[in-house]
């Protein structure tokens, strides 16, 4: 199980829920069965509008980062990662800090998710 914790400035307080590992659900669809009031249109990786900074709270190394060809695209063209971001998340596992919630897969980790 992974605990997920949204905050944003739109709830009165931090949520924290869990997510069953090896699931295949996005974090859009967490958000959505918890009825999180996260920002999205098309669902598919193609708008943007549920962009979001994830961080991992466990010290150990984050599990393997699978960023969509969508998700580069957008992110990197709305100045929200760079190429070398992306080059870490392909080459070293390195997580960038923002992602889109309807391509994000939650792993077994913890995380904090800003929006």
């Amino acid at each position: 199980m992974a605990n997920v914790t949204f905050s944003s400035p739109r709830m009165k307080k931090d949520l924290t829920v869990y997510a069953i590992a090896g699931d295949t659900k996005t974090l859009l669809a967490v958000a959505k069965a918890n009825n999180i009031p996260l920002d999205f249109e098309c669902e598919n990786g193609e708008c943007g509008s549920c962009q979001l900074q994830v961080t991992v709270l466990s010290g150990n190394t984050p599990h393997g980062v699978a960023l969509t060809e969508k998700e580069k695209t957008v992110l990197k063209l709305a100045g929200k990662i760079t190429a070398q971001q992306i080059a870490d998340a392909e080459t070293k596992d390195l997580p960038p800090p923002w992602r889109l919630a309807c391509q994000f897969i939650v792993r077994n980790e913890d995380i904090v998710v800003k929006f």
